[in-house]
């Protein structure tokens, strides 16, 4: 059996709303196919690998919440709670401290059920060779840079969309997360990148989107078969 050479974790952030969803429960709480969208994501975390840590960070109001959504559905992975803080660079940063000092550490949007097995193989395995990995789909629309009245067309084919779950060495993540914060940390890799270390990308899954609108969710039922 090949031995594991390194420890893993990965922080999952659950501090939405439901206000773009139209409803006043928090998204990640929300039933899909019969159980809270948050315990699908982990099931793909846990179905990756029975042995990886998993911290969710989730705001104090919602974490009694949590506790009896897991009794309701007899959810038993198990997982440590972190307190989510007033942005998602806190709410990392809380969760970081029930993480260890060594092994790979990724960071995964709560309301990401439908990332694969493989786009979480893919992150962890290039994030043990060169520190970072970040899953990204090619754009397919077209884009236009917007400059007061005036735009002008991009090429698409310089950008990438980019998904979690966000995997980097522990001792990079750790120091980049002893940054102040700014408002341009719009996710993991901006902050470790901030830090001047380089961010390798790798493929994503297309399915691997956000929950964001009511739309998604019913793309979402559709898709968890």
């Amino acid at each position: 059996m090949k031995e594991e050479r390194y420890i893993k974790y990965c922080i999952i952030v659950a501090g939405g709303s439901g206000l773009r969803m139209g409803v006043e429960l928090p998204k990640q709480f929300i039933e899909l196919r019969g159980k809270p969208v948050l315990m699908h994501t982990m099931e793909k975390f846990y179905h990756y690998d029975v042995n990886i840590q998993l911290i969710v960070a989730l705001p104090k109001n919602q974490q009694e919440v949590w506790g009896l959504l897991c009794t309701k559905h007899s959810f038993t992975i198990p997982h440590k709670v972190a307190d989510g803080g007033i942005t998602r660079f806190h709410s990392v940063k809380n969760a970081l401290k029930q993480a260890g000092k060594t092994g790979l550490i990724a960071v995964h949007d709560g309301v990401r059920p439908l990332v694969s097995v493989g786009t979480i193989k893919r992150c962890f395995d290039m994030a043990e060779v060169c520190g970072t990995a970040v899953p990204t789909i090619p754009m397919n629309d077209s884009v236009r840079e917007v400059k007061g009245e005036k735009s002008r067309v991009m090429d698409r084919s310089t950008l990438k969309i980019v998904q979690t779950p966000q995997v980097f060495k522990a001792d990079l993540i750790r120091k980049a997360y002893l940054s102040a914060y700014l408002p341009e940390f719009t996710d993991d890799a901006s902050v470790v990148e901030y830090i001047g270390e380089p961010i390798t990308l790798v493929e994503g899954n297309v399915e691997n989107v956000k929950l964001t609108y009511p739309s998604d969710i019913i793309i979402a039922e559709a898709l968890l078969l």
